[in-house]
């Protein structure tokens, strides 16, 4: 008998389809605080969560698909162009080069993804920023003489020039987003880009998020931004050059965006 789930997806609009799924997960609420939202969520496994990322990327690594996005593998990559395009567009303004600070980068998931272009640039260093078990399985398992892994971003921007900082899909599980992008921007890094990040109308909104289980069980807090508040964070030092769609959706009134911003300013 055909599965549920399947049949769904076989019957129903996309549109009606999103809805449907957001009664059962999705993003939810509009909480007060971060800790309020967090006392109300059941958190993660994060051993799960490493364990799946780690498979689907060692599938990638060793050529048996061709993407990784979420723990979830592709027989194609998805690519986001305005990204590849802001990376190579970098690379052309330094010569080639482009040394990347990927901050809550996972197991290598943007790198793979574009490896096929990175892999032409004369020199390439991509360093993830991550958790400290995701580090030492990307130490053991990926490192490579360009990809590479550290704890913190005072360890990365010790150890090479970074010239690029990546926030993809990350801003928006931290409590204090604006911390981490003031960290990046104080140590003068030239180029800063922001990709699969929600932004809504209104204030600030602190969500929790239910994870789809057919990817792991848990609930943790989300915020979707305001988009004047967020880009004015970066001025006066940084300049936007462009702004772009990115790839994901909520079942909440939304949109994702990236973004790549231009140092303007010595400090």
């Amino acid at each position: 008998m055909l599965n549920i789930k399947r049949l769904l997806k076989e019957v129903l609009p996309h549109r009606v389809l999103k809805m449907v799924s957001g009664l059962f997960y999705g993003w939810h609420g509009d909480y007060s605080s971060w800790s309020e939202a967090e006392k109300k969520s059941s958190g993660y496994d994060s051993g799960e969560i490493l364990e799946k990322v780690k498979r689907s990327a060692l599938q990638v690594k060793d050529g048996l698909v061709a993407y990784e996005r979420d723990s979830f593998v592709f027989t194609e990559v998805q690519y986001s162009y305005p990204l590849l395009s802001s990376l190579m567009w970098i690379a052309a303004r330094n010569n080639g080069r482009l040394n990347v600070l990927d901050f809550g980068g996972s197991l290598g998931s943007t790198y793979f993804q574009n490896k096929q272009f990175l892999d032409s640039l004369p020199v390439i260093n991509w360093c993830i920023v991550e958790q400290k078990a995701f580090v030492e399985a990307g130490i053991n398992l990926f490192e490579n003489d360009r990809l590479h892994f550290y704890h913190s971003i005072a360890e990365c921007i010790k150890s090479i020039e970074i010239d690029l900082a990546v926030f993809s899909s990350v801003l928006q599980y931290l409590e204090a987003p604006k911390k981490t992008i003031e960290e990046v921007k104080s140590s003068g890094v030239k180029y800063i880009i922001v990709d699969r990040t929600p932004f809504i109308e209104g204030h600030d909104r602190i969500t929790i998020q239910k994870v789809n289980p057919e990817i792991y069980k848990g609930s943790y807090p989300c915020w979707f931004f305001n988009k004047a508040s967020f880009l004015s964070f970066f001025t006066p030092e940084y300049k936007l050059i462009i702004e772009f769609d990115a790839l994901d959706e909520a079942n909440i009134n939304s949109e994702f965006k990236g973004f790549l911003f231009e140092k303007t300013m010595t400090t």
